[in-house]
């Protein structure tokens, strides 16, 4: 096999994370959405929470890419 295609086979399992990254952020607001219109008194509270899981969510993503960036240009 190929040094080029190798990578190229590598870069692409490296952001498969971001399938499960949209997953997450779908279920993350889709869940934030039904707490806030159940109660929106918390509005507060649940809006920096989720704001804090959206943060590390993406953070996962911005790693993924992160990674597959230096296997194709390393």
């Amino acid at each position: 096999m190929d040094v080029a295609a190798a990578r190229l086979i590598g870069a692409g399992i490296a952001v498969i994370a971001l399938f499960g990254v949209g997953l997450g952020l779908g279920n993350l607001f889709s869940s934030l959405i039904k707490s806030i219109s159940r109660n929106p008194s918390a509005k507060n509270d649940l809006m920096s929470t989720g704001m804090l899981c959206f943060a590390l969510i993406e953070s996962i993503a911005l790693l993924a890419f992160v990674v597959a960036m230096i296997i194709l240009f390393s």
